[in-house]
């Protein structure tokens, strides 16, 4: 989908809408949320993680949720959630598929309780940590496609 048919079509339709787009995954309005992969230690060491880690801060209110992997640690910032998907224990582990879903199946019970309608991602569990896009997409479409929800994929 094109940046137009992505302005415009968003608030006239209801549904899931699965967009994915070249772009920076910091400039999206902060009316929307977020969402990324960590590790059970929340050491955000590499990668956009970094960039997570310096923007919303919160390490120990994440710490404190004590989330081990395949669930989601989440954190309030502003008229946005920003969440944490534990997809693994340690930062120098790998995700699996299996904690991947399991994660983004408890961030969409945090989402529909929430009403959370506008989701933007990086390529999750895809960079560092090694998953397949292909693969990873297709569970994404899967977990979320009875929602009511735009859910915008950012790559540089």
């Amino acid at each position: 989908m094109d940046e137009e048919h992505y302005l415009n079509e968003p608030e006239a339709q209801e549904g899931f809408h699965f967009i994915q787009k070249k772009g920076d995954l910091f400039s999206t309005p902060e009316t929307e949320s977020l969402a990324h992969c960590i590790s059970e230690d929340c050491r955000m060491g590499k990668g956009i993680a970094v960039i997570f880690k310096k923007k919303f801060a919160g390490i120990e209110d994440l710490k404190r949720q004590d989330k081990k992997p395949g669930e989601v640690a989440v954190l309030k910032r502003g008229q946005r959630f920003v969440y944490y998907l534990i997809t693994k224990a340690k930062a120098n582990d790998k995700p699996t598929y299996d904690t991947l879903k399991s994660s983004l199946k408890e961030m969409k019970r945090h989402c529909k309780q929430n009403n959370v309608t506008h989701l933007s991602i990086p390529r999750i569990g895809c960079g560092l940590d090694g998953l397949d896009w292909d693969e990873v997409s297709v569970i994404l479409c899967e977990i979320f496609s009875d929602m009511n929800l735009i859910l915008t994929v950012y790559a540089l």
